[in-house]
């Protein structure tokens, strides 16, 4: 989007908001990706001269042809309300419907069966399920853990 230096300043001017209210590297980025995406899709005019239409139109493009799930059609709704109430100081979208999604039921193993998934695991793999199971430790977290971590737990625990 080079060639639109109005367009590049307000990608600059929505960084700058989302940092100072302090949102986190990967949600600018996302945000940012939507914007620009949004703005190409109705050919780059500036934000503020397209209307509540337009948005709708670019959601149902994300829905029917691009096949997006809702939780990325309603991170692109996100983005593009977050740029026009924060950063252009206006809220068309107030009336723009988000999407649903199908409700997600969880699925929960047995002690029987995380047992003989457990077994199946060997070495360090088996370290790592046994924790996350145990303390219900994602994997980012799990994996990440260091020694001096867990040191730590078992000096104060």
């Amino acid at each position: 989007m080079a060639r639109y230096p109005q367009i590049e300043a307000l990608l600059r001017r929505t960084r700058e908001v989302l940092r100072t209210r302090e949102y986190s590297p990967r949600t600018e980025e996302a945000y940012v990706g939507w914007i620009e995406r949004f703005l190409r899709f109705h050919g780059s005019p500036h934000p503020a001269a397209l209307e509540p239409k337009h948005v709708e139109a670019y959601l149902e493009e994300l829905a029917l042809r691009a096949r997006l799930a809702p939780k990325s059609r309603n991170q692109a709704a996100s983005a593009l309300s977050f740029l026009y109430r924060e950063v252009l100081g206006t809220d068309p979208l107030e009336g723009v419907a988000r999407a649903r999604g199908t409700r997600h039921v969880p699925l929960v193993l047995s002690r029987r069966e995380v047992k003989a998934v457990l077994q199946e695991l060997q070495g360090r793999y088996r370290l790592i399920g046994a924790l996350m199971y145990g303390t219900g430790m994602r994997v980012g977290e799990c994996v990440s853990l260091r020694v001096k971590d867990v040191a730590k737990v078992a000096f104060w625990g």
